[in-house]
């Protein structure tokens, strides 16, 4: 099989090289208080688009900062309630899956919230200095201020307000809420379950946010990671804040927060992904001490690859 990392062995053994803060658990404690100080302000506006066996909503809410934040809402009709649900989150600068790639769960009796990230491609607004979309350079945004000004600290505790209103309604089963994605999808539900302990289930296919500085040292600091190799060249060039930049990164690094997850957990890899190389994907999987399973694909890269979500269905109908 080729190799574009290190061998299987080793990825099953390696632990990660982006440093951790050393008052890692203390900054996210202050960001969960900041984000249940905030006043979420829901409103739920019916969808244009409907159907005969859901209803599809438009939710809003403010999330931290004062950005209003917008998911897709999708409520099975004619089930027993409470419903289990899922969360679902998408790629870096996307936006929200269409309301037809949703309807699936419904149809199962599941509940469906999908979260549009703030200043990306959906609804979602970025508030740092205007209102609106700042599309990407997500990573780098705040990384010269103060490390509670990352934007990823905010976009991460944006997906777990979502989970805990979720919870909250009365025709959703607190108790069976499970998170999806891949990429930076897969990222921010590994991030959102390890910050909301209360999901009981995460499928999550490439995780983007993880070990940055393998990444750099890969020299694969390009395509969605491309914003690394930028602000070095125009901020740094000399790299004589190497190690402060990738510390002020733990911060966003989904590895140092797998260790909280208690979900259980099924994860796919691309053993070929040039995108999120595989040993940053294994830096968070290594890390997870919950129950946990791997899907490998060693012909893949960071791509569809076959069969996984219906293994996500099947995983997320046992909740």
């Amino acid at each position: 099989m080729p190799l574009i990392d290190m061998p299987l062995e080793q990825l099953y053994q390696y632990q990660g090289r982006n440093p951790l803060p050393t008052d890692f658990d203390e900054y996210w404690e202050q960001g969960l208080h900041e984000m249940k100080l905030t006043n979420a302000q829901v409103e739920l506006v019916p969808s244009s688009f409907q159907v005969p066996h859901a209803e599809c909503f438009h939710l809003y809410y403010t999330g931290v900062r004062g950005a209003r934040i917008h998911a897709k809402y999708v409520r099975p009709k004619h089930v027993q309630r409470p419903h289990p649900a899922i969360i679902s989150f998408h790629g870096y600068t996307g936006r929200s899956s269409d309301w037809s790639e949703l309807l699936s769960y419904a149809s199962l009796g599941i509940a469906v919230f999908a979260m549009d990230c703030r200043g990306q491609g959906g609804l979602s607004e970025d508030v740092g200095n205007v209102k609106g979309t700042t599309h990407n350079g997500h990573i780098i945004r705040g990384l010269d201020s103060k490390p509670e000004d990352l934007l990823f600290r905010h976009i991460f505790l944006d997906a777990v307000q979502l989970a805990g209103l979720a919870m909250n309604r009365t025709e959703i089963d607190p108790n069976r809420i499970g998170v999806i994605g891949g990429s930076q999808g897969g990222g921010l539900a590994l991030a959102c379950a390890a910050l909301e302990p209360r999901i009981r289930r995460v499928s999550s296919y490439y995780p983007f946010l993880s070990d940055y500085q393998r990444v750099w040292e890969m020299d694969l600091a390009k395509d969605a990671y491309q914003e690394l190799r930028s602000y070095f060249r125009q901020f740094d060039p000399q790299h004589t804040r190497k190690e402060a930049i990738f510390t002020r990164l733990g911060y966003i690094d989904i590895q140092h927060l797998a260790p909280r997850i208690e979900a259980e957990v099924l994860m796919a890899v691309g053993l070929m992904d040039t995108i999120c190389p595989p040993s940053t994907q294994f830096a968070a999987y290594n890390k997870i001490k919950a129950p946990k399973s791997l899907e490998l694909y060693p012909d893949f890269g960071h791509e569809h690859l076959p069969c996984f979500q219906d293994k996500t269905m099947q995983f997320l109908l046992k909740m």
